[in-house]
């Protein structure tokens, strides 16, 4: 199963303008869009990255990457990550939050039931499903979870093949205020963030009780298949103590469940910290999925 071997390129920035040229992209809905490579391009063509013309139909089911990108993530930033997924014939559902998804939960869980409407499409249910959540993307996925167990049908967890949580928001009230701050507006940190509490306490009900009930939907994850974390120890957003419990919690359902965990790092950065350590984690992870083999298109 061993069939999506990383490369050293995948860390590099060399040839990526060529590279953009080879994708094309359809946005879905607001904050939704599909990446996604010709099967046939002409030979020669410089196709413009952003023709809205649908995605291919492949003849199999092509895998299908989740990308839920962190808040005020740049489309720069965002390519470093999914351009690889692109070149070995994948293709990316980018899927981006804003501040008020969050701020408001139940915006974040209309938003939340957008984006599993988007995943049972015919274009895209059914295909194997890698999921990739930075960040506040965690708390996007937990929406969609929230709808996936009030829908006992759901095919969703059975298509999930593998799920990849990089610098989960995980902890107290505290810490998601404190991220809300250095997001935001970083030069008034202190001042977000206490205003953040204040707001949390002011409007509890919509607010803080909603996000318990999202924490208690993600400790009993629908889903089984395998999961890694990407966390460290200095990261104001996440307390790694909660992680971890979240962790054991899964494994003693049954999931298999592996943590990569720095001392020191950069919140969604750890990819640019500890690009070798980052690699050679995710290529075992990915090295052990079910994922149909696919032709590089690097």
């Amino acid at each position: 199963m061993g069939n999506l071997a990383l490369t050293p390129g995948f860390f590099t920035t060399d040839g990526a303008a060529a590279q953009q040229s080879r994708y094309r992209s359809r946005r879905i809905r607001k904050g939704i869009t599909c990446y996604y490579a010709p099967l046939d391009p002409p030979l020669g063509s410089s196709a413009d990255p952003l023709t809205p013309d649908p995605p291919p139909q492949p003849s199999g089911p092509r895998p299908l990457l989740l990308f839920l990108s962190w808040l005020g993530a740049h489309p720069s930033a965002v390519s470093k990550y999914t351009d690889w997924y692109l070149q070995r014939g994948m293709d990316v559902l980018l899927v981006q939050s804003s501040a008020l998804h969050f701020l408001w939960p139940r915006w974040g869980l209309q938003y939340g039931s957008e984006v599993l409407q988007v995943l049972e499409e015919p274009q895209f249910s059914g295909r194997p499903l890698l999921v990739y959540a930075s960040s506040i993307g965690g708390y996007t996925f937990t929406q969609v979870l929230t709808h996936v167990a009030l829908q006992p049908r759901s095919q969703l967890p059975q298509t999930v093949v593998g799920h990849i949580y990089d610098s989960l928001v995980a902890g107290t009230l505290e810490h998601m205020a404190t991220g809300l701050g250095k997001t935001l507006v970083p030069c008034l940190e202190s001042l977000v963030k206490n205003v953040a509490l204040l707001y949390f306490r002011l409007f509890r009900s919509s607010t803080a009780d909603l996000y318990h009930s999202g924490i208690q939907v993600f400790n009993n994850n629908p889903i089984t298949a395998p999961a890694l974390f990407f966390l460290s120890e200095d990261d104001a957003l996440c307390d790694p103590a909660v992680v971890e419990s979240i962790a054991d919690r899964w494994r003693a359902r049954g999931v298999s469940v592996e943590t990569r965990k720095w001392k020191e790092s950069v919140h969604a950065a750890h990819m640019r910290c500890h690009p070798e350590e980052y690699r050679s984690t995710l290529e075992a992870f990915l090295n052990s999925l079910p994922l149909a083999s696919v032709t590089s298109r690097a």
